[in-house]
Formats: structure tokens, C-alpha cells, sequence
């Protein structure tokens, strides 16, 4: 696996390093040691698996209120998204920064997404699927979310919107 810094403080692309024959192909997708040198030293407790029908679905931006932060580690491993982080850590030099990546099957990439970010994204073809491994369980009463469009953030979005959730359309404005 290769670590590449993001362009927000503490988040990293991880590319694949595959090994193929003709039968296929091989990755690791995790390795403890290997995450213990970007500082990653817990543990994932959930996995959650999404799948999205239509091109141009926005989902998110999402996240945990303290004391339920989580790390998340995002992969897509059917069609294609771009996808969002924002830094809402006050204390961060890329503080209300935001930062996309296109995550597909094709390019096997991984997206590390430290505690105390939002996190969304949007599907660039039909039929998208993501895998997210998650370093807290999911608590209901901890969830927050920041509005997909926030001029405070101003992200570019690559297609129009197409379809959104009632909640999701909803979130609060910074």
C-alpha cells in the first residue's frame, strides 16, 4: 500500500499495490503495521457496505459529534464516486477545507478520513457501491451532518445533483 497525503491534514489516499497473473488479481486492502505509520493504532468496529443506484446521487456529508469521532476508511468497489471530506477540527490548519477524490472498482484507491471530518459523496455512474470501515459504532444520537451545497464550503460537486435525501438536503448551513 502507498500513503498519499490529501490535501486536508491527517487524510490520505492509499493506492493499491496489486500483484496479478492470469488468473487475476491481488491486494491487500488493510495491514495494521502499515496503517500504524500514518498513526492509525485502533481498531475498525463496523463495516458498513452502500450501494447507489443513480449517477448523480449526493450522500452525506455525514458525521459523529464527540465523543463518538470516527476514522473512516472509504473504498469503492463497484462504479465510481467522487469522494468528499471536510475538516471541521477547529484547531486544524485546513479547518472548513474540503477535498474530493474519484474512488472507483477501476482504481482500487482507498480513502483515509481522520476523526473529526465530514464525510459524503456522490456517484459519477450507475450502480456505485462502497465499502466504509469505521473505528466507532454507529450512535444515532451523535449524528450530524453539514449541508451538501454550504457556501461556506463551496464544493464542486463534478455532475448536477440528481437525487438527494429528505435529510440530507436538510442539514443545517454553517
Amino acid at each position: 500500500m502507498i500513503f498519499v497525503p490529501a490535501k486536508l491534514e491527517g487524510s490520505y489516499i492509499i493506492e493499491p499495490e496489486t500483484k496479478g497473473d492470469n488468473r487475476g488479481w491481488f491486494m491487500r486492502s488493510f495491514d495494521k503495521n502499515e496503517f500504524a505509520q500514518i498513526g492509525f493504532y485502533g481498531e475498525w468496529v463496523q463495516m458498513n457496505h452502500s450501494f447507489t443506484a443513480g449517477k448523480g446521487a449526493i450522500r452525506g456529508l455525514h458525521f459523529q459529534k464527540t465523543p463518538y469521532e470516527e476514522i473512516k476508511l472509504v473504498r469503492c468497489i463497484a462504479g465510481s464516486v467522487f469522494d468528499v471530506a471536510v475538516d471541521l477540527r477547529k484547531h486544524s490548519a485546513t479547518y472548513l477545507q474540503w477535498f474530493g477524490t474519484e474512488l472507483s472498482a477501476q482504481n482500487k484507491k482507498s480513502f483515509y478520513i481522520p476523526e473529526g471530518f465530514a464525510h459524503g459523496f456522490q456517484t459519477l455512474t450507475e450502480n456505485a457501491e462502497l465499502i466504509y470501515c469505521h473505528s466507532q459504532y454507529y450512535k444515532p444520537e451523535y449524528e450530524s451532518g453539514l449541508r451538501y451545497n454550504d457556501p461556506k464550503i463551496n464544493i464542486q460537486w463534478p455532475l448536477q445533483l440528481t437525487v438527494i435525501s429528505e435529510r440530507d438536503k436538510n442539514h443545517s448551513l454553517l
